[in-house]
């Protein structure tokens, strides 16, 4: 049966599907986390780095404990996932839209003996496959921006958290003062006519019912992580060249250019969200 998928949502799927971003990804973005890391130095590995986000939101949530029932939105390879059913002993959800980096998710599952304890399910988080109230805790990192329907994302997020439930999740997004159009470039890398913004999220979640437990604004970390992305290429171009084309290479310097340039320029916007759904 196949399963029919956004136009914005197919993209995303097909460019993580690609041996190009599987290689790049897992060989230079982080391994097993694959997001924006909050750095304590400017040479910091970005797996420590990104590792460390994961420590912090998961260190926001009050009810997260070997009961809890977790998804996460956009899993990637799965780190997080491990984390939290490592530390918590929790049951974990890892939904994710790339088939080839859900295959290494499941492989790290096993060899990490923590299969029995989450579940990879190939799936969009537009749509989820999930019965009503299910969650109690949903968490995504760096992943909502690749949807061209986030309030249709957050209303199924409303759908399957638990009354009481904690939504955690780290996005890029556009500055709520961001002028017109100069996002354009970042916009026509990752095949989006928008991103979201700290204002949308938090009107979404109004009118959601749901209460603002925190944001915590790492902007700067934003910068700092795709500066470290892009020097890690730059370092190691001619050893990845070997499983990752050179045109792919020569883009993602250029797309990480214009990141770190629209965060310097206070264009851009990244942090830490937390919300809960009422009881």
């Amino acid at each position: 049966m196949s399963t029919q998928y956004s136009q914005a949502v197919s993209t995303a799927r097909e460019y993580y599907n690609s041996d190009d971003a599987d290689n790049f990804y897992f060989t230079i973005w982080g391994g097993e986390d694959i997001h924006i890391g909050l750095y304590q130095s400017d040479d910091e590995p970005i797996a420590d780095a990104s590792r460390r986000t994961v420590e912090q939101m998961a260190a926001r949530l009050s009810n997260l404990h070997e009961s809890a029932r977790v998804i996460d939105l956009g899993a990637g390879y799965g780190g997080s996932a491990r984390y939290l059913a490592k530390k918590y002993g929790c049951h974990v959800i890892a939904l994710n839209l790339s088939e080839v980096e859900n295959e290494r998710d499941r492989q790290m599952n096993r060899e990490q003996k923590l299969d029995h304890l989450i579940d990879v399910v190939d799936a969009s988080f537009e749509s989820v496959p999930a019965e009503k109230a299910s969650f109690d805790i949903v968490w995504s990192q760096d992943a909502f921006l690749h949807s061209g329907e986030r309030v249709k994302v957050l209303k199924e997020i409303d759908r399957i958290l638990k009354p009481g439930g904690e939504l955690v999740f780290t996005d890029p997004m556009q500055a709520d003062d961001c002028p017109e159009g100069v996002l354009q470039p970042i916009l026509d890398r990752i095949h989006l006519e928008t991103l979201g913004s700290p204002a949308f999220y938090r009107e979404q979640a109004k009118k959601l019912g749901w209460e603002e437990v925190g944001f915590e604004e790492h902007t700067h970390q934003l910068v700092n992580h795709y500066s470290r992305v892009l020097a890690e290429t730059e370092r190691r171009e001619e050893e990845i060249a070997g499983v990752v084309s050179r045109e792919y290479i020569d883009r993602m310097k250029k797309g990480l250019g214009h990141w770190i340039e629209g965060g310097k320029k206070g264009y851009l916007s990244w942090g830490i969200f937390h919300f809960r759904k009422p009881s």
